[in-house]
C-alpha cells in the first residue's frame, strides 16, 4: 500500500471555493483558462526564443545567458519532479471528489508541487537575466499559469505556490552561478562550431 499525503488540511476549503467559482463562471472564461492551463507553457518557449534572438545582437555573453534559460527550465522540472516523489501528495480532485474542468489525473500522478508553475516561474526568473521587460511579462504569465492550475481543479493553491517558489529558486541559483563564469564559457563556445548560437 502506498502512503500518500493529503493536502486538503492545508487549504482544501480555498481549493473547493475556487472550483465552485469555476463551476459558476461563464463557459467562455472556463474555456480560455483551460486552454491557457493546457497550452500556455508554449508561450514561455516563445519568450525564450525571442530573448535569445535579441541577445545575439548584444554579444556572446548575453546570448549565452539566454541559451541557459531552457536548461534552467529542465533543471527546475527535474527538481520539482523529485519533490513530487518525496512528498507524494494526492491530487485534490482525488481526495475531495469534486467536479473539475480538467480530467483528474490518475492515482500516482502526484500533486505537490505543480510542475506547470515551477517551469513557468523558472522561465520567468531566468528571463529576467536576459531582459527585465521580457522577464516581467513572463512573471505575469507564470502567475496566471499557477492560478489556472487551481482553477481547472488539478492542484491545491499551496501546490501552485510551491511550484512557483521551486522554479524561482532553481533559476536564481543556476543563473547566478552562470553569471560568474559567463565570460570564460562564452569564449569557449565562440571557439567552436556553436559560435553562430552566440553571435549574429
Amino acid at each position: 500500500m502506498t502512503l500518500t499525503f493529503r493536502g486538503s488540511s492545508i487549504d482544501g476549503p480555498a481549493y473547493t471555493d475556487v472550483v465552485r467559482l469555476s463551476d459558476r463562471a461563464p463557459s467562455w472564461l472556463d474555456h480560455v483558462i483551460s486552454l491557457w492551463s493546457t497550452y500556455g507553457l508554449a508561450l514561455f518557449a516563445l519568450f525564450m526564443i525571442v530573448g535569445w534572438w535579441r541577445a545575439r545582437r548584444t554579444g556572446g555573453q548575453a546570448a549565452l545567458i539566454a541559451l541557459a534559460v531552457p536548461v534552467v527550465v529542465v533543471l527546475s522540472y527535474a527538481a520539482d519532479s523529485i519533490l513530487k516523489l518525496v512528498v507524494r501528495e494526492d491530487r485534490p480532485c482525488q481526495s475531495l471528489h469534486v467536479n473539475t474542468l480538467e480530467a483528474c489525473p490518475a492515482a500516482g500522478d502526484w500533486s505537490f508541487p505543480s510542475n506547470h508553475a515551477a517551469v513557468a516561474a523558472a522561465a520567468a526568473v531566468a528571463l529576467f537575466f536576459v531582459s527585465r521587460r521580457l522577464g516581467a511579462v513572463a512573471a505575469l504569465a507564470a502567475a496566471a499559469m499557477a492560478a489556472s492550475r487551481v482553477w481547472v481543479g488539478v492542484h491545491y493553491p499551496h501546490d501552485a505556490l510551491a511550484g512557483l517558489v521551486v522554479g524561482a529558486l532553481v533559476a536564481l541559483g543556476t543563473m547566478a552561478m552562470l553569471k560568474r563564469r559567463q565570460d570564460a564559457l562564452a569564449r569557449r563556445i565562440a571557439a567552436t562550431r556553436l559560435r553562430p548560437l552566440l553571435m549574429s
